[in-house]
């Protein structure tokens, strides 16, 4: 298992695979663009196609924005499905729909390979330190192979259960930390109108039963006014989707989750859909003015 196929080097995809090559796996990548010839001077091969990918790989993983780019990857024209040898191992690290992680697994499965939906929390930070968060749906045999990988990216991996349940977790991860970003964000909005020092107020609730990695970190970016990307409104709103989606096929109301992604939509028609999900707290200032 010592070729690796990756596929997808945007903001997350690119330091997990870097830190894939660091542990010492041989790393496949497409194309020649920036980030690919970031890989490859680190030791990557470079090659033209996802089918080729799949010729040469033991295992591909696939970090891509949606359901719709996995989909396009594995089935399309010169597609992995082309290509994958029977007994490899797909991985999708991508955030997507449980119905499509499903998908994959069956097509994948008529062809000898076994899948997991294995997607991640901790963002960009995350993927560049190796301590993401990763949640795996699929069988304990391909959750055991796939391990070492997880290891050389991750810190805290779970194997949730069958296929399409650790897109199902990462559909609730997805779900707390929009509201709890949205619950942050409304709590500085009122203490800022009502003169309070939100410095002073961050310190003090995080020393309370109110902490959080994200009253930490977004708490800090909304004090700054920092709104550059660590994962990108319009991401952030597509997971809301899945989310409200999975809501709709098992009759669960979703009532917060609808409300948050109602804040991400205006955001993203404002043309803010490029800035950190913690930016829902300038649309809430916009409101309280």
């Amino acid at each position: 298992m010592k070729k690796i196929g990756f596929i997808g080097l945007g903001i997350m995809g690119k330091p997990m695979a870097l830190n894939l090559s660091k542990a010492g796996y041989e790393i496949l990548v497409l194309g020649k663009n920036k980030a690919a010839n970031e890989l490859v001077a680190a030791g990557a091969q470079a090659c033209a196609t996802n089918k080729e990918i799949a010729q040469k790989a033991d295992v591909i993983i696939t970090m891509v924005p949606d359901s719709p780019q996995v989909e396009e990857v594995v089935l399309g024209a010169d597609g992995v499905l082309e290509g994958i040898k029977e007994g490899a191992l797909f991985i999708d690290m991508s955030t997507i729909a449980p119905a499509t992680a499903k998908k994959i697994h069956q097509v994948l499965q008529q062809k000898g390979v076994e899948a997991l939906d294995a997607p991640v929390s901790g963002g960009q930070v995350g993927a560049e330190s190796a301590s993401l968060s990763i949640m795996v749906g699929g069988s304990q045999a391909a959750f055991q192979k796939a391990l070492p990988l997880f290891q050389a990216m991750g810190k805290n991996i779970v194997h949730i259960g069958e296929p399409g349940a650790g897109q199902t977790t990462k559909a609730c991860n997805q779900m707390i930390v929009g509201m709890t970003i949205n619950a942050v964000a409304e709590a500085f909005t009122l203490a800022r109108k009502a003169g309070v020092d939100l410095e002073k107020m961050r310190e003090a609730l995080l020393g309370g039963f109110a902490q959080s990695r994200i009253l930490d970190l977004h708490g800090k970016r909304i004090i700054e006014q920092n709104f550059k990307p660590g994962f990108k409104v319009k991401l952030h709103r597509k997971d809301m989707n899945i989310a409200l989606q999975a809501g709709r096929e098992f009759s669960v109301p979703l009532y917060g989750t609808a409300q948050v992604a109602a804040h991400m939509d205006a955001l993203i028609a404002q043309g803010n859909g490029e800035l950190d999900h913690s930016s829902i707290a300038l649309f809430l200032e916009q409101l309280s003015q």
